[in-house]
């Protein structure tokens, strides 16, 4: 049996690593020959619906698949879905929602990952391909096709992120789950593990959730500004 998964260890470190360097070198190069472009977009959406179904697929193998954790409820689910979508017929709205819920969601769970063994165990592997897939296709899409979110994606967002809410608090009500972490905190150390207990978390997490997205807009934000700025105090003739 393999070690017990330790929190920032080397494997954990390496792997956040591959996430982040992956998407990057393969945008440097589609961006150096557009021809790449659909190869990469395709291989990413096959690695993310892949490591989606494997990560059911083990759980099922190993016993630990229940109504608790095996309906496609958790952000992270929607968010590979919408990123999917968005890799094979790259459109703003599945962008965007692909940008933010990535972010808001996996890159928490990334941090603070609910696994139980260190790698190579299957655990291991298939949940930094699901999640670190996620990461990896958002950073793709942004760096090496250039979609990018806009101050009109943030409200389109928040709306979704509300009907998302909705449908996991109906599914949490009717069948005693906890997806979304509506009805109570991980077992893991999270950044929930901060906040004032249930329910008065709720509407922490509705705050976080609003300035994470302006974060997360932010370095957009600011380069729109500063492509304005030396128009704006360029000398007239």
């Amino acid at each position: 049996m393999n070690p017990p998964f330790v929190m920032f260890g080397h494997p954990h470190l390496v792997a956040l690593a591959v996430t982040v360097m992956v998407p990057v070198a393969l945008a440097v190069l589609a961006r150096r020959d557009r021809g790449l472009d659909p190869v990469f977009r395709r291989g990413l959406a096959a690695l993310l619906g892949c490591g989606w179904a494997a990560w059911y697929i083990l759980f099922a193998l190993r016993g630990w698949l229940t109504i608790y954790n095996g309906l496609p409820l958790n952000l992270c689910d929607w968010a590979a879905f919408v990123l999917i979508l968005a890799l094979l017929n790259p459109r703003q709205r599945t962008y965007e929602l692909g940008y933010f819920w990535g972010l808001g969601g996996t890159v928490q769970g990334l941090a603070t990952p609910d696994i139980r063994y260190e790698f190579p165990d299957a655990q291991f592997i298939f949940f930094f391909i699901e999640h670190g897939g996620i990461v990896a296709a958002l950073l793709y899409l942004t760096l090496g096709t250039g979609m990018r979110p806009t101050w009109a994606s943030l409200p389109r967002v928040i709306l979704a992120s509300f009907g998302y809410a909705g449908v996991a608090a109906a599914a949490d009500w009717l069948l005693g789950t906890d997806y979304g972490f509506l009805r109570g905190k991980p077992e893991n150390v999270s950044l929930l593990s901060l906040l004032a207990p249930w329910p008065w978390y709720i509407p922490e997490l509705v705050a976080i959730g609003a300035t994470s997205a302006l974060i997360y807009y932010l370095p957009f934000a600011l380069a729109d500004l500063a492509r304005r700025c030396p128009q704006a105090s360029a000398p007239k003739t």
